[in-house]
């Protein structure tokens, strides 16, 4: 068994990114109530490095939740008028992972250098011990699955 056994795509993926929001994990877990409230799922979420006393995160939904979730962060914004909301649409998650990726060093390292080889537009990054998740342009998708299979071929 290789080190990564899997590739998988989720296609129609939409990142919502909040740039100087309150830097408290109180005003990260209202946002989170009011899309839960709405029925909605989140996928992938990163949050940005904490500047004084502000920071962001990102996060990713369906494109079919893409007007609710606009609507909660504008209602957001209207709070906390600096925040800063940006959008893009019509992205694909690739997830890489491999029991084997567990505790193995240089991991990521390569799949950033396959998708850095094709010239991909990565646009979040998330991780555990067994997955990489590449949030990539739509258009990037198959030929950072081929680099990636290439990179990794045993």
């Amino acid at each position: 068994m290789g080190l990564v056994e899997n590739i998988y795509v989720t296609e129609d993926v939409t990142l919502f990114s909040l740039c100087d929001a309150p830097a408290d994990v109180a005003h990260m877990a209202e946002v989170f109530a009011l899309i839960a409230k709405s029925g909605i799922d989140v996928d992938m979420i990163s949050q940005l490095p904490i500047s004084g006393s502000c920071s962001g995160f990102s996060f990713t939904v369906s494109d079919d939740d893409f007007i609710s979730v606009l609507s909660i962060a504008s209602e957001l914004r209207s709070r906390n008028p600096k925040t800063k909301i940006s959008v893009s649409s019509g992205n694909c998650k690739l997830t890489v992972s491999g029991e084997a990726m567990r505790g193995t060093p240089g991991v990521s390292a390569r799949v950033f250098k396959a998708a850095a080889s094709v010239g991909a537009d990565v646009r979040m990054i998330t991780t555990s011990e067994i997955e990489i998740a590449l949030l990539v342009v739509k258009s990037d998708v198959d030929t950072v699955i081929d680099a990636i299979n290439k990179e990794f071929a045993e």
